[in-house]
């Protein structure tokens, strides 16, 4: 019986181009459907209609300033609520979020347990902390100041955000019409009735609502 011959690094080299090709036109085939650039920011193309929170990629973030040294930065999830969105006609627009106290998430335990307790944020007492929209005012065509009611530790005081079109479409991986919004807005926490540590510890709190709408009716 003849023994094939041993094969070259040529032949060798070919096999492997051959197998990777195979495995990188496998993987674009696996890939969603406009994985990248779906989104658009063009508010002609968005559609109109009831949105719903998309809880898994929304956050609330808050920032302060620690004692002079640092901002330090909590998070807040299972945000839920609706938009009434009318790109068309934006200050016709209205949102509502309501986010869990008990939800806040930050790199220290102690500090978490700390916020959600009688001394802080009060989470047993006030467990929730909302925003109704009451009026929007476009800036141009992909921003606009959303004014509202904040409800916080059991106070409700008008704060203004500026909020930031991020973009919209179809989402390439569940196929839901999506949109998503960064909103801005500065409070101070002694209005609501959060004194402790002020003002070593900032009176001032940054907030960032980072917000995908999925809409209602699909």
């Amino acid at each position: 019986m003849q023994a094939r011959p041993a094969p070259t690094t040529r032949s060798v080299l070919v096999k492997l181009s051959v197998l990777a090709l195979g495995l990188a036109a496998g993987l674009a085939l696996a890939a969603p459907a406009g994985a990248q650039g779906a989104a658009t920011r063009d508010p002609a193309q968005i559609q109109a209609g009831t949105y719903v929170v998309d809880p898994n990629h929304t956050q609330a973030v808050f920032t302060v300033n620690h004692f002079g040294f640092s901002p330090y930065t909590g998070i807040f999830s299972d945000v839920s609520g609706t938009l009434e969105l009318q790109p068309a006609k934006p200050a016709e627009s209205r949102l509502k979020v309501t986010v869990p106290i008990k939800s806040l998430y930050a790199p220290s335990q102690h500090l978490v347990d700390s916020l959600k307790s009688d001394k802080w944020l009060d989470a047993a007492q006030f467990p929730e902390m909302t925003f109704t929209s009451t009026k929007v005012t476009p800036e141009g065509k992909d921003k606009a100041k959303v004014t509202g009611d904040l409800t916080l530790h059991g106070v409700t005081k008008p704060v203004t955000l500026d909020v930031t079109l991020v973009g919209a479409g179809a989402n390439p991986m569940n196929k839901k019409v999506t949109v998503g919004f960064e909103a801005k807005g500065t409070i101070k926490r002694s209005d609501f009735g959060v004194k402790t540590f002020v003002p070593a510890i900032s009176d001032e709190v940054h907030l960032t609502l980072n917000g995908a709408f999925e809409r209602k009716d699909q």
